[in-house]
């Protein structure tokens, strides 16, 4: 029991790296580059994107141990939950990286689309675990269907920018 706190917080934390440093290392990027994209009007403003990132990071990497603990951690039961957790975590990281870094924005899209799939597929396969837990993936599901339209939005509107920086 003693240890728990430190699985929990740690479960929490994890979300919260990735997005870090994908944020840290396209942070030039991010003012320079995006400023200059067509962007519908229903974009949301750049300063709600880490507010909205840390509770939603939150909120996931909380139910990730919530699923975790509840199959009684690393057992054969969690490779299916925690393997689909892994890889749409994988590819949530993946996209600023391939979005603001390489300007890519045809491997944005293609990544984000994948994400949706993954996070469905997440929030189906933990709802039997734990409903709390699918519950907590549920304003990200809805923060994700926004950035998906978004991506697409901005994809189809800069049709320039599909294949990444130009050299």
């Amino acid at each position: 029991r003693g240890r728990m706190w430190a699985y929990t917080v740690g479960f929490t934390v994890l979300p919260h790296v990735g997005g870090f440093l994908g944020w840290f290392i396209n942070r030039k990027e991010i003012s320079a580059w995006y400023e200059k994209l067509k962007k519908p009007s229903w974009c949301p403003s750049r300063k709600m994107f880490p507010v909205a990132w840390t509770i939603l990071y939150t909120g996931m990497g909380y139910a990730s141990y919530l699923v975790w603990s509840d199959l009684g951690g690393c057992s054969s039961k969690a490779i299916v939950p925690l393997g689909l957790y892994g890889a749409q975590l994988a590819l949530n990281w993946a996209w600023s990286p391939f979005f603001f870094g390489a300007q890519n924005l045809n491997m944005a899209l293609i990544d984000i689309l994948c994400l949706d799939g993954l996070a469905i597929g997440t929030l189906c396969s933990w709802y039997r675990i734990n409903k709390v837990a699918a519950l907590l993936l549920v304003p990200y599901l809805g923060w994700l269907a926004m950035a998906t339209c978004l991506t697409i939005r901005i994809w189809k509107d800069n049709p320039d920018l599909k294949t990444g920086k130009n050299d």
